[in-house]
């Protein structure tokens, strides 16, 4: 059958790659030309559009759609561009290369994306929604860092406007707030700690578990050597990778420089993708077409989450459903690149699928992201290119793409041959909800006690700045994160001992936890603070009145909004109020007329934002497990945020008649988490709550009253005394009986049975009978006077 009659007998909406291109420059190259992101990823699709034999131009009227993946310069919220770049990347470029898309997209943050984005837009092609589109990615990392350094800066700005669908970062889960707080965010980082978790799995020494990492990666370099677009194309043996050397420092335990990615790099790659039918009235000659044969999308949970921190099994799991759709083995694919950022992220699907480093085939047709090079996010898009070209090359062959986003999060396959397919629908869905179904760990935000080490990283291990944390388990098995303290600690993390498995003992505090080897050591290096009141406070005023403990917020100027310093200080005079068994009501309230707390002073936050709060929540109260004693807010202004939270979590809100309640996080690109999305619900109406929350809407304090936020209201500037006179009513009956009534109610929140939780308030009577308050109130009953409690 004739290559006429091959392409005549398919569905003319059957998706094909035409076309792939790549471009890239040295800064030592010949007529190196600093190239920005857009000329360089330019040059990327133009090597596409010739490389489909047709006229380019032509080719280039046909697209529908421009796609661009995202760089690095805006893979997060913390990127940026320092030389600046174009307000719509993918319309740039296609200036540049004479389309006129109707359609043009920046994807989602995530290696994976190159390899998805050809699933995409081939099910959107063979529904017949589009006929062509050019999916392209490009970085000048290299480029940008050594303008930076000179005085002759250029400008890669550009205002092109048009049309975009910004899909923004999805980057969802590939970090925590936890591993922030810990210093734990970085991709050596993380992968330092799966790669870490796996050599305990194995039962390797650190120097086996290098030579391995060597062995698996040193072919890649080969393969680097002969690639004309590499970044670095040299050969290395095995111990060239692993040995620390001056050039080859250890960037963290296990890693040295050559074994994770190279980032450093000026590379783009394109891929045009059409129907079988576009492609056939273009011209483009049948044979440098190339099918999808099979395709998969799979999801890992969060590292912290994993039940096992060495493995991530939605990978393999996409290698084997991408195989089953194409209805191949995988020792008849005769080509593959496999996602090489680090050691495990190949080892994890070897492992699974039983390839080894030796393979003939070899692991990478590229070359591996260490030596060909890291282009941020688009590195798939290369691979593609290397084996669309591997399988023109061999006609009837099969190649594999295996595309990694994040920490072994997000993976995607592919399964392309020239021999003609038709397109098959994902099934994705199907086993994206088999993955779903693994179990998840629970993860501990504040540890304490004896922990024993799961996994762990160490950045720079051989300067005196070296930095380390632990991914440990409590006695019930819960995870948390620390970071490792003293020396003991750091030098058996560094050293040729395998860690874990090791007891460490853990200390939380507002900001983070912290680990050491024995526990004289963690009562030497972060003592617990005694449980007392201080002489004085810097965010508050605090003053005793008999039985009543008063305590003002006094940050005016903030609107009494909470530093970290404040919720510190709030967090350990309640634990003292909560002791003291002389204090028997406490109130809370803000300086000044204009506000109770306006939330949290994100501006004082350390991290630039992130929150230090006490393990017992914001303002030492919203997670504290229980309140045993009163504690009332006087509401004298704005209760806003973190400061209504505040006020949710006390037993009584006192407000003043001009006092405002609210909500505004979402106006601000935040969420009420620190009580505000549990509590309001269950005090308000709940549309009257999902109106507040979701809008930002603030009550009154007539609203607040009507509704049940607030038990009473005190004229302008009355709240405190109001608050006074309600403590006093407090302090009218029995503290025991106030305190066990308080114990009653919140156990009874518990219970959604209401006779279940009646039945269960009758225990309350266990303590408050055999109390001295109980015998003295019916005493005073009997004698007809006032009762003298004494709290006991």
């Amino acid at each position: 059958m004739t290559e006429s009659t091959i392409s005549g007998a398919i569905d003319p909406a059957t998706p094909v790659i035409v076309g792939v291109g790549q471009a890239s420059e040295r800064l030592d190259d010949p007529g190196y030309r600093a190239a920005g992101e857009a000329d360089l990823a330019a040059g990327a699709v133009r090597e596409a559009f010739a490389d489909t034999g047709a006229d380019p131009d032509a080719v280039a009227g046909l697209i529908d759609v421009v796609t661009a993946v995202r760089s690095f310069e805006k893979s997060s919220p913390a990127s940026s561009s320092p030389l600046g770049r174009p307000d719509n990347m993918p319309r740039a470029v296609a200036e540049r290369t004479a389309m006129s898309p109707g359609r043009a997209v920046e994807e989602v943050t995530g290696g994976q994306s190159p390899e998805h984005l050809v699933h995409e837009f081939g099910a959107e092609i063979a529904a017949g929604r589009i006929e062509a589109v050019v999916l392209f990615g490009a970085e000048a990392m290299s480029t940008i860092r050594a303008a930076q350094r000179g005085d002759d800066r250029p400008d890669y700005g550009e205002t092109v406007g048009g049309q975009l669908e910004d899909r923004g970062y999805g980057i969802t889960g590939l970090t925590s707030l936890e591993e922030v707080r810990h210093g734990v965010m970085t991709p050596i980082a993380q992968y330092s700690v799966a790669e870490n978790a796996r050599r305990h799995r194995l039962g390797l020494s650190q120097a086996d578990y290098a030579a391995r990492m060597g062995e698996l990666f040193a072919p890649m370099t080969a393969v680097a050597a002969r690639n004309p677009h590499s970044a670095a194309p040299q050969e290395y043996s095995p111990s060239d990778l692993v040995e620390p050397t001056e050039s080859n420092r250890r960037v963290s335990v296990p890693y040295t420089r050559r074994l994770v990615a190279r980032d450093q790099v000026n590379q783009a790659a394109a891929v045009v993708l059409m129907s079988a039918g576009c492609a056939r009235a273009a011209g483009i000659d049948p044979a440098r077409w190339v099918f999808v044969h099979g395709h998969a999308d799979a999801v890992e949970p969060p590292l912290l989450g994993r039940p096992d921190l060495s493995q991530a099994p939605s990978a393999p799991a996409a290698v084997r459903e991408a195989l089953r759709m194409a209805d191949i083995r995988l020792d008849e694919v005769a080509t593959l690149d496999l996602y090489s950022c680090f050691p495990i992220a190949v080892s994890n699907v070897c492992d699974a699928l039983g390839l080894e480093p030796d393979d003939p085939r070899g692991l990478t047709a590229t070359g591996g992201l260490p030596y060909f090079g890291g282009p941020g996010n688009n590195f798939a898009m290369h691979s593609i290119a290397e084996i669309v070209a591997a399988a023109r090359s061999r006609p009837g062959s099969f190649g594999l793409v295996a595309a990694n986003g994040g920490i072994l999060s997000k993976y995607s396959v592919g399964v392309y041959s020239t021999t003609p397919t038709p397109w098959r629908a994902s099934t994705s869905a199907d086993l994206q909800r088999e993955i779903d179904r693994a179990p998840r760990i629970e993860l501990t935000r504040y540890a304490d006690g004896p922990a024993v080490i799961e996994s762990f990283t160490v950045l720079d291990p051989d300067l005196p700045s070296r930095f380390a944390a632990v991914i440990a388990r409590l006695p019930d098995q819960s995870r948390f994160v620390a970071n490792a303290d003293g020396d003991t600690l750091l030098d058996l993390l560094t050293g040729p001992d395998d860690p874990i498995g090791s007891t460490v003992f853990a200390r939380s505090s507002a900001s983070r936890n912290v680990v050491t080897a024995t526990r004289a050591e963690l009562d030497e290096r972060h003592p617990r603070h005694p449980v007392g009141f201080a002489d004085e406070y810097e965010d508050l005023d605090v003053r005793r009145d008999g039985h009543v403990l008063e305590v003002v917020i006094n940050r005016p100027a903030s609107r009494n909004a909470m530093s970290p310093v404040t919720n510190a200080e709030l967090d350990a005079v309640f634990d003292a109020y909560f002791a003291d068994p002389d204090l028997w009501v406490a109130i809370l309230t803000g300086a000044g007329d204009q506000a109770f707390s306006s939330g949290n002073d994100l501006a004082a936050s350390a991290g630039g934002g992130v929150p230090t709060i006490p393990e017992n929540g914001f303002g030492g109260l919203t997670a504290r497990r229980s309140l045993p004693k009163p504690v009332i807010a006087a509401v004298n202004g704005f209760a806003l945020g973190g400061g209504l939270e505040v006020a949710l979590a006390c037993h009584l809100i006192v407000a003043d008649e001009q006092a405002t309640f609210g909500l505004p996080e979402v106006r601000v690109g935040l969420i009420a988490a620190a009580g505000g999305l549990v509590r309001l619900p269950r005090t308000l109406p709940p549309a009257l709550a999902r109106d507040m929350i979701l809008t930002g809407r603030r009550l009154d304090t007539t609203e607040a009253l009507a509704h049940g936020l607030v038990s009473r209201i005190a004229p302008h500037g009355g709240v405190m005394d109001a608050a006074r006179r309600a403590a006093a009513e407090i302090l009218r009956g029995s503290p025991s009986s106030v305190r066990a009534s308080i114990a009653a109610m919140s156990a009874a929140d518990a219970e959604p049975d209401t006779v279940s939780a009646v039945r269960g308030s009758l225990g309350a009577l266990d303590s408050v009978l055999v109390s001295q308050d109980t015998h003295e109130g019916i005493m005073a009953f009997v004698e007809k006077r006032e009762p003298r409690w004494t709290g006991r």
